[in-house]
C-alpha cells in the first residue's frame, strides 16, 4: 500500500478548510488502495494555530488517514534536524530558506515536499486554505480522484483511466508526473480591482510579466488568459487529458505531484513573491514527462485582509515582487524548452545539473528589464489613484531594495538546488510528530 500526502499549508485560521480536506483524505482511503498522510502545515500566531489545532482535534478518525498538524516550531525543529543530518555548508541560510520569517508560498511547498519523503510517500497532493470544493448534486468533487488514478504510472496504462489521451505512443513507459486542475471563482491573483478602474492599466502590467521576446499579440493574449483559470462554469462531468500537461490550466492548489519530480528539484524559495511555486509545472512540461489535467476545479476565494491597509500593501508587493522574479525565470524556463527530453535520464528522472547551471547564470542577467518593470509600475499605479498610488509611494524608495532582493532570490534557488538531493536523502531518514 502507497503513502500519499494531501497537504494543506496555511498561515491563517482556517478551520472549514482543515474540515473540507479531511473529507477529501477519507475519501481517498476509501476509494483507493493508499495510507493518506494529511499534512496541516501552520505557520499562523498563536490564536490562528489554536483555532486550527481544535479544528484537527474535531475531525473523526477516518480508516487509513494518518493526521500530521505541524506548527511553526516542530517545522523548525524537524528542518534543522533535516540541515544537520545533511551536512549543509550554509545551515542557518538553508533554514531561512526552507522557514522565513515571512510570507513565501515557494518555502512553504518546499517544506511540504521534505515532509513528505520523511513519511515515505510516493506523490503530494497539495490545497491551499483560502479555496473551497465544488458540489455536485450535494456531493463535493474531489480532485484526489484523478489524481490518484493516474500519478506514478506508466502512461500507457494510465490511459485507461482519463477521458481523453492525447499522449505521444514514445512517452507510454514515462510516469505520469502531475495531475492537476484549476480553479473557478475570483482570479488567483487578486488585482481584478485595477482592470475595474482602468482595463488598459490593466493589461500594461499584467503584460509585464510576459518573457520579452514575445509579440504584442502574444502578451495580449497572456493577459486575457492570466489568472483566470478554469473559468466560472461549475463542474457537471468528468473529464481528464492525458499527454504534455497544459500547466496554464493547472493551479498549485489543486495539483498531484509524483515524488520522483520533486525530490529531484525544489521551487524557487522566494520570499513575498506570488507565483514562486510554479516551477515544477514548467520543468514536467519542458522535460517531455505526461501529465494529466482534469476538471475538476477549485472554488477560489479571497481572504479580506488582501484588500485593505497594511494586507493590501503586502499583495501588491508581492505581486511586483512576482513581475520582477520573471527576470531570473524566463531564461531558464527557455533553456528548459530548449534542452527538451535531455532534462530526462534513463530513467526518466529530471536532471539536475542542467537546470541548477541555468538557474546560476540567470542570476547575473542585466537588472535594465526590472528597472523598466517598477517604472511601469509606479506609472500605471499613480494613474489609477487613490490606495495604488499610496502603494506607488510605498514602493518608491524600496526600488533598489526591491531589485537587489529579486537577484539574491534568484542566487538564493540555485543554493538550494544545490543541497536539495542531500536534503531530500536526510529528510528520510526523520520521524515526523503528528
Amino acid at each position: 500500500m502507497q503513502r500519499v500526502c494531501l497537504a494543506l499549508p496555511t498561515n491563517r485560521p482556517c478551520a472549514a478548510a482543515v474540515a473540507d480536506i479531511a473529507e477529501e483524505a477519507a475519501y481517498a482511503a476509501a476509494h483507493f488502495d493508499v495510507e493518506v498522510h494529511l499534512l496541516v502545515l501552520d505557520t499562523a500566531d498563536s490564536a490562528g494555530h489554536a483555532e486550527n489545532a481544535s479544528a484537527v482535534g474535531a475531525l473523526a478518525p477516518a480508516a487509513g488517514v494518518v493526521v500530521h498538524h505541524l506548527d511553526t516550531g516542530q517545522q523548525r525543529d524537524f528542518l534543522r534536524r533535516v540541515i544537520h543530518r545533511a551536512g549543509a555548508a550554509e545551515p542557518d541560510l538553508l533554514l531561512d530558506l526552507m522557514l522565513p520569517d515571512t510570507v513565501s508560498y515557494g518555502a512553504c511547498t518546499n517544506r511540504v515536499f521534505l515532509v513528505a519523503a520523511a513519511l515515505g510517500c510516493a506523490s503530494v497532493h497539495r490545497r491551499d486554505s483560502d479555496s473551497t470544493y465544488q458540489l455536485l448534486d450535494g456531493r463535493k468533487v474531489f480532485p484526489i480522484h484523478h489524481e490518484l488514478r493516474s500519478l506514478g504510472r506508466p502512461a500507457g496504462e494510465a490511459a485507461a483511466g482519463v477521458t481523453r489521451s492525447e499522449l505521444d505512443p514514445a512517452d507510454a513507459a514515462k510516469p505520469v508526473a502531475l495531475v492537476g486542475g484549476s480553479f473557478i471563482g475570483e482570479l488567483s491573483v487578486d488585482i481584478g480591482g485595477i482592470n475595474t478602474l482602468d482595463p488598459a492599466v490593466y493589461h500594461e502590467v499584467v503584460s509585464l510579466w510576459a518573457p520579452p521576446i514575445w509579440s504584442e499579440e502574444e502578451k495580449s493574449a497572456l493577459v486575457e488568459a492570466s489568472f483566470t483559470g478554469g473559468g466560472t462554469e461549475p463542474f457537471t462531468v468528468d473529464e481528464a487529458v492525458l499527454g504534455a500537461p497544459d500547466i496554464r490550466r493547472v493551479d498549485m492548489c489543486n495539483l498531484g505531484l509524483d515524488h520522483r519530480v520533486y525530490e529531484r528539484l525544489p521551487v524557487p524559495p522566494a520570499p513575498d513573491t506570488i507565483g514562486s511555486d510554479y516551477f515544477l509545472l514548467h520543468a514536467v512540461l519542458d522535460s517531455g514527462l505526461p501529465g494529466v489535467v482534469h476538471n475538476r476545479h477549485i472554488v477560489n476565494h479571497y481572504t479580506p485582509e488582501r484588500r485593505t491597509g497594511p494586507g493590501f500593501t503586502a499583495y501588491q508587493l508581492r505581486f511586483a515582487k512576482f513581475l520582477l522574479s520573471m527576470l531570473y525565470l524566463h531564461p531558464v524556463y527557455g533553456e528548459m524548452i530548449a534542452l527538451g527530453g535531455e532534462l530526462l535520464d534513463e530513467q526518466h528522472r529530471l536532471r539536475v545539473e542542467p537546470v541548477l547551471d541555468s538557474v546560476r547564470r540567470s542570476a547575473a542577467w542585466d537588472r535594465a528589464a526590472n528597472v523598466h518593470r517598477l517604472d511601469v509600475l509606479d506609472r500605471c499605479y499613480r494613474r489609477l489613484g487613490g490606495t495604488y498610488a499610496e502603494f506607488a509611494d510605498h514602493l518608491a524608495p524600496r526600488r533598489q531594495h526591491l531589485l537587489d532582493e529579486a537577484q539574491a532570490d534568484a542566487e538564493r534557488f540555485a543554493l538550494l538546488i544545490e543541497g536539495w538531493g542531500a536534503l531530500v536523502a536526510a529528510a528520510r531518514a526523520q520521524r515526523v510528530a503528528g
